[in-house]
């Protein structure tokens, strides 16, 4: 590996990793604070929490192509059509938030498929309309993210992110257990504080991005735009794919947290253990992937199609490396680990199973988020999402519910018995996370090569083909 390369990844990796494991504490806060308010609310914050990320992830995605566009903009040095870009993609934002907000407000179809017990799915609903108020804002922090790291500026999102964890801790205190005067709100006063951090650092980043000199070049706000039929098109052609890549991935954990609901609070609370700690672990990989995509994307754009591809695999290299090291890590601590979410011997039992079952399933999630992120750099992402739903949906959930609720595989030749409960459903994903990946991996290989690569850059930086 380069060692100016694995520099250049780390220097942008760093801060996004920070800021990452900023906005993953929150879910870390709101999971402890509801399992020791009550074995419900903590069901309800795992139920809700799954719903309201698979919407909100999906429409973060959507965004996303902002990242590769602006990068590949950067690299070509055309610092005048990176304002434009920006503010086209405010109005594909402002779309996303209200179809957010209406997903929110109804949310019965999907709260409907996990059978959760009454006192549950009104909670899961309480949760969802308090959320659904703090998606726009955290939709156009996203849309400010996106365009900041293109600019391999990340330090100011990592800066507004630590803030927010610094006003959430408080905020998720005092409403969820009723200090200060404020009621004892369980599982919505964490929505609640959410909504609020999302609304404040998002109004701060778009004023950093109006009054600082780094971004004054491009002219966001140097006047006014309405939507463009081409701009809005090449938008939405490469960010609908990774959306729904985001998508494919996120509902694959929902759907499993719904079918697990109807193993009862227990399975449910130690599931949502099990998938915040392997939410957690993804944030490392993830950094990294956001700094590949950035650097592949400038590589292209400057048309250096050999240090494209040689980042892409430097980033998968290092993923691959930490991911042993940190899955090993949590595998040996799964107790330990338990015991810090919640106090019921119960979960803790079940949830130290998931979580070495989890730390198994980052290695190979790893190594997808930063070959996902090198693609996206060259702008691809139409197979990858093929890929990623074979294996997710069709493989890893598809076939973790027949082994987890139903005794229609035998396998009994490896010593098994089905139904195999919750673990059944990480035993899934499993296998289903390691097909995407060997598919993912082959499919880079092919398009980084010099020829493909140099084929699809004579074509317009901008365009998403």
């Amino acid at each position: 590996m380069s060692r100016k390369l694995t520099y250049d990844i780390f220097h942008l990796a760093w801060p996004v990793l920070i800021a990452q494991l900023a906005v993953m504490a929150y879910a870390v806060i709101d999971t402890m604070m509801a399992g020791r308010f009550a074995t419900e609310d903590l069901a309800a914050v795992g139920i809700g929490a799954s719903i309201y990320f698979s919407v909100f992830v999906a429409f973060m995605g959507v965004l996303l192509a902002v990242s590769p566009t602006v990068a590949q903009l950067l690299g070509a040095r055309r610092h005048a059509e990176i304002g434009e870009q920006v503010r086209q993609a405010m109005w594909l934002t402002l779309g996303l938030a209200v179809v957010a907000v209406l997903l929110f407000r109804y949310p019965e179809p999907l709260l409907a498929m996990s059978k959760a017990p009454p006192v549950v799915a009104d909670k899961v609903r309480r949760y969802l309309a308090i959320s659904a108020w703090g998606a726009p804002a955290g939709l156009a922090f996203r849309l400010f993210a996106s365009y900041t790291t293109a600019l391999s500026l990340p330090r100011v999102m990592m800066a507004l992110n630590l803030f927010g964890l610094v006003l959430k801790v408080p905020l998720a205190w005092v409403f969820t257990f009723g200090h200060l005067g404020a009621p004892a709100m369980g599982s919505a006063g964490c929505a609640l504080s959410t909504a609020i951090v999302s609304w404040i650092i998002g109004m701060l980043a778009w004023l950093w991005c109006g009054l600082a000199p780094a971004y004054r070049r491009h002219g966001v706000f140097s006047r006014w735009s309405w939507p463009r039929y081409k701009d809005q098109w090449r938008l939405i052609a490469l960010g609908v794919p990774i959306g729904l890549t985001f998508l494919v991935d996120v509902t694959a954990f929902t759907f499993m947290a719904l079918f697990i609901a109807r193993l009862g609070a227990t399975n449910s609370a130690a599931h949502q253990i099990a998938a915040n700690v392997a939410a957690v672990m993804y944030m490392l990989p993830l950094s990294i992937g956001n700094a590949v995509g950035v650097l592949v994307g400038q590589a292209i754009g400057a048309r250096q199609f050999a240090l494209a591809r040689t980042t892409g695999l430097t980033g998968i290299m290092l993923a691959l490396a930490f991911a042993v090291l940190s899955g090993a890590t949590v595998m040996f601590s799964a107790r330990t680990v338990a015991a810090l979410y919640t106090s019921d011997a119960g979960v803790q039992a079940i949830a130290a199973t998931l979580i070495v079952l989890a730390a198994g399933y980052h290695v190979f999630d790893a190594l997808q988020a930063v070959t996902l992120s090198a693609l996206r750099g060259y702008k691809r992402a139409v197979v990858p999402l093929l890929i990623n739903a074979a294996g997710l949906w069709g493989l890893g959930l598809a076939g973790g519910y027949l082994i987890g609720l139903t005794d229609a595989l035998d396998l009994s030749v490896v010593g098994l018995t089905t139904p195999l409960g919750v673990s059944g459903f990480w035993v899934g994903a499993i296998a289903g996370m390691f097909v995407a990946d060997v598919g993912i991996i082959i499919y880079f290989l092919c398009e980084s090569s010099a020829r493909n690569a140099r084929a699809r850059a004579n074509a317009e930086v901008l365009p998403a083909t």
